[in-house]
């Protein structure tokens, strides 16, 4: 197979005026065909239990497409067995890309990818080169197969024996690939509280959606290389942040709620342990909850509303603005303030384009962000303000942690939630290239300071 340079798009690519081919709008046209063909399926009276609107259906395949996991109905009693498993199906084909499954396929029957088609999948994989796209999906493939199969032994160990065979192996199956998808669907109207206390469910599941959530290629790369400093500067953050922001967030969550009667305060201590970790790193996209969210005190809310914006890695199951983009974020702003010339990471230069690429992920997610809580004010203005903030930030990172008020929106509530969804998992960036046309800039201007601060 032919090795392309990052900055070289094929012809096709080149030079377009028009965007209606562009891989953006594939990606995006995609998801909402899948949105569209899920919701008419959900809508089949073998599909649900008793009546179901259009709306609602398109509300549960919109969070289960974009792998959120708000729901406006329970899952368990307003489905079937058959309405269930379309929600798998949905889930895990939004979770790692329709884009993926397509090349798969055309491995499978014709052996070879087209290069266009690569192009597109690099697209949805967020990868920079070309020539790692297929490595990548093979070894995704097979990761994934040993990944959910892994989590549907040990969680059929832990409920078959509870449940009985059938239920107990359902439910080890819906909640290993609504976990590893990050796409925090429950068979249980209090999402996994119940094991609230309990060790191997905790370990099982946050070991599903954090390994769904660190990214392909920090996956990849660590089945090759298995050492720290042998991994790229990608992976070394990834892991870094990752580990910072679940012990981070779990002790400051330990420190707000430990005496909150009604979310730590009940708990022993090992219980509290087990509660504040799964919290802390269920909120980086997950959406499981084993504590009320509507419990929760305030400062913990807002602690977590930073954690669902900044999400998990780039190229995985997660949304949010990502673990690199915040880490590079802070290390342009710790450049500027130390006088630097330029962007260090762990030893190595940022490239300037991409602090540019991370500013504007940012400040378009946080403009999206603001223009939905906006709308929401309007037309939900009986709900509590921080309530509203912690629906908002939870639909654009595609969390689905909810403080309960998701079915009790406004149908233009609902509505746009539905679109911050499709947002947060298309990506802002995405959204960007497909408002402005490309265009070819031969021309420089004179520069000229501005006053900033």
């Amino acid at each position: 197979m032919k090795q392309w340079h990052q900055s070289i798009r094929p012809r096709q690519w080149q030079g377009q005026r028009s965007l209606a081919a562009s891989p953006p709008m594939v990606l995006a046209l995609g998801f909402l065909a899948l949105i569209l063909i899920g919701a008419a399926a959900l809508c089949l009276p073998w599909s649900r239990v008793g009546p179901l609107s259009f709306w609602d259906a398109l509300f549960t395949a919109t969070s289960a497409v974009t792998v959120t996991g708000l729901g406006v109905v329970d899952t368990a009693s307003h489905f079937t067995y058959l309405g269930q498993g379309i929600l798998l199906v949905l889930i895990q084909l939004g979770g790692l890309g329709f884009m993926t499954f397509g090349v798969l396929v055309l491995l499978l029957l014709a052996g070879r990818v087209s290069f266009s088609h690569q192009f597109l999948v690099k697209e949805s994989l967020n990868q920079t080169q070309l020539s790692d796209v297929m490595r990548l999906v093979r070894h995704l493939a097979r990761f994934v197969l040993v990944a959910e199969g892994a989590g549907i032994l040990l969680l059929a160990l832990c409920w078959v024996p509870q449940m009985g065979w059938q239920k107990g192996l359902w439910h080890a199956l819906f909640y290993t690939v609504s976990a590893f998808n990050n796409a925090g669907f429950a068979l249980s109207s209090d999402s996994l509280s119940q094991y609230v206390a309990s060790g191997p469910v905790n370990i099982i599941i946050t070991a599903l959606f954090m390994t769904g959530g660190i990214g392909f290629a920090v996956v990849s790369e660590l089945a090759q290389k298995r050492r720290f400093k042998g991994l790229s500067l990608h992976s070394r953050v990834m892991l870094l942040g990752t580990l910072v922001l679940s012990l981070g967030g779990m002790a400051l969550l330990l420190l707000i709620e430990w005496h909150n009667p009604a979310t730590l305060g009940g708990l022993d201590t090992e219980g509290k342990f087990w509660a504040a970790w799964f919290q802390s790193v269920t909120t980086r996209t997950a959406g499981f909850n084993t504590l009320d969210m509507g419990a929760l005190l305030p400062a913990s809310v807002m602690l977590m509303l930073l954690l669902m914006l900044i999400g998990a890695g780039p190229g995985s199951t997660a949304s949010g603005i990502k673990v690199t983009t915040f880490a590079v974020l802070l290390a342009a702003t710790r450049a500027f303030l130390l006088r630097r010339p330029q962007t260090k990471l762990l030893n190595r230069a940022v490239p300037a384009v991409l602090v540019f690429k991370a500013l504007a992920v940012t400040l378009l997610s946080l403009m999206l962000i603001f223009l939905a809580l906006f709308v929401l004010c309007i037309s939900d203005s009986d709900k509590h303000f921080l309530d509203l903030c912690f629906e908002v930030v939870s639909a654009f990172g595609t969390v689905g942690l909810s403080r309960g008020i998701t079915a009790d929106l406004s149908p233009l509530g609902k509505g746009v939630i539905m679109v911050m969804m499709f947002l947060g998992r298309v990506g802002p960036l995405t959204l960007g290239f497909l408002l402005a046309t490309p265009r070819s800039h031969q021309i420089r201007f004179a520069e000229e300071p501005v006053a900033i601060g």
